[in-house]
């Protein structure tokens, strides 16, 4: 599953051997078996295990990066995953050496659910909101955030 604009489809190489070795770690490894924390998988990419339980849209904040981009792999449970463009945006919090922008909740955006076994890329230009309760009914997950440097 890519959710993007024709634009970023066409200005990033998707397929990338970076991308593809990050999509063959994730194939390869039995998340819900490993602890939470930081995996290297190559040069330019790393792997973030995470476990929480998904949250009320207002309790969830608009992200966007500027190094790298998230491939957010759902590995158990259910999660609304909301994206839009970045630009524009209002900025509610600047943390660029941690490589993270906050934003206003905008107007318009769109949803993607994802169940366990799929996945979104989110470049940098797109801002994102993780963790979003499904139908706002609280759920468990098992999570990877793949972090690839641009």
């Amino acid at each position: 599953m890519l959710a993007t604009s024709v634009q970023l489809a066409s200005k990033y190489d998707y397929l990338s051997a970076t991308f593809k070795k990050c999509y063959q770690w994730l194939a390869d490894h039995d998340v819900n078996k490993l602890e939470n924390g930081r995996y290297e998988i190559c040069d330019g990419a790393f792997a973030l295990v995470q476990r929480y339980t998904t949250s009320a849209f207002d309790k969830c904040r608009f992200e966007a990066h500027y190094d790298y981009f998230d491939i957010q792999y759902l590995a158990s449970g259910v999660e609304a995953f909301n994206v839009c463009l970045a630009e524009g945006l209002k900025v509610t919090e600047d943390k660029k050496a941690d490589d993270v922008v906050f934003f206003e909740a905008p107007e318009v955006y769109d949803t993607v659910v994802l169940k366990a076994g799929q996945l979104c890329v989110v470049p940098p230009e797109e801002a994102h909101q993780p963790r979003v309760a499904y139908k706002d009914e609280p759920c468990e997950v098992v999570k990877v955030v793949v972090k690839v440097k641009i």
